[in-house]
């Protein structure tokens, strides 16, 4: 059993904080962080013992009526790996202080692939992660790429890989506050950042992506285009996706036509928020024409990271040295079958 901290209590954090309190070979010892609002007021009423980050946050949290069992250095004092997920280049600024403890640590994607010096994604790279002292859960995004060329690669069948990302504009609680309207806005740079961020995790892949911000909040979308390795037929390249136990094969024909219905879908089956771990991917869409396959997916950037995380902790502090093992614990504690 190791004890686990979660530093900060947002989107990431308190999704993080409920997955690790799911796990029986793992155990949260606490939840830091600055806010007194409704969302740390959520972690006091799950009865998660909180921490403040500075004196000032616990003093206000006090003037809340919020039980501060102590501060950061407190809670680092008793666990083995701490999970970050404050913020960008906030958690980079705390990496020093955790280096200095020795304790082990994951950050977002939001932070840079040298950060840690190693990248993480549980469908490929689990086995690299063992006993490490850091590494990096990659972004969502691409994570769902990781995943889906990697089913493809294990089946031996990929060559290399185009990709174009609808983009959400923010994230649907911070709506109110910013993100775009009656526009889209793509990303300068081709490839955009998430193919070179999937080559920090698999540097083998040739993969290229470009980016395009639209105005929605519900989740992201992908076009892919692949070069096989080989012809092949629609039901071996389904065949391959299904080795994932992280893709969802959907159908438009179900009525899945859209965000929104996917969404509906995973409230329906009663999931947290209604998270999608997965990367739900329309079978009936998919197309192979010749050497060449083209398919859509969807992203829940609020959640797929989720079990890739627990599985990272797993992995720094050796509790399981299967990944597959991990995947399987991790998939029957969040529901994902």
């Amino acid at each position: 059993m190791k004890n686990i901290a979660v530093i900060g209590y947002g989107v990431i954090g308190k999704r993080v904080v409920d997955a690790i309190h799911l796990q029986d070979d793992m155990s949260l010892i606490g939840v830091c962080d600055i806010i007194s609002d409704w969302r740390i007021q959520n972690a006091v009423r799950k009865e998660y013992d909180i921490y403040a980050a500075t004196q000032e946050a616990a003093d206000k949290m006090e003037s809340q009526g919020i039980s501060v069992k102590g501060n950061m250095q407190d809670l680092l004092d008793k666990v083995d790996l701490v999970v970050d997920c404050t913020p960008k280049k906030i958690a980079a600024q705390n990496v020093k202080t955790y280096k200095e403890k020795g304790i082990k640590f994951i950050l977002q994607g939001g932070e840079k692939h040298e950060t840690t010096g190693h990248s993480f994604s549980a469908e490929n790279n689990y086995k690299s992660a063992i006993n490490l002292d850091a590494t990096r859960v990659v972004s969502c995004n691409t994570t769902s790429i990781l995943r889906t060329l990697t089913a493809l690669k294990k089946a031996d069948l990929l060559d290399h890989a185009r990709g174009t990302l609808l983009r959400r504009a923010t994230d649907p609680w911070e709506s109110h506050l910013g993100g775009i309207m009656n526009t889209m806005v793509p990303e300068k740079d081709i490839p955009s950042h998430q193919g070179p961020d999937a080559q920090s995790v698999d540097p083998e892949l040739d993969v290229i992506t470009s980016a395009v911000k639209v105005p929605q909040t519900l989740s992201h979308m992908h076009y892919w285009n692949v070069k096989l390795s080989k012809k092949v037929s629609k039901e071996e390249i389904v065949e391959a996706f299904k080795t994932s136990t992280r893709i969802k094969m959907i159908r438009y024909d179900q009525g899945l036509v859209s965000n929104n219905t996917i969404k509906e879908m995973f409230l329906d089956m009663g999931r947290p928020w209604g998270d999608m771990y997965e990367v739900a991917l329309w079978e009936d869409m998919l197309k192979v024409q010749g050497d060449e396959l083209f398919y859509a997916y969807v992203v829940d950037n609020q959640a797929i990271v989720i079990p890739e995380t627990i599985d990272a902790i797993r992995a720094l502090t050796g509790i399981e040295t299967d990944g597959a093992k991990s995947i399987a614990k991790t998939n029957e504690s969040l529901g994902i079958h």
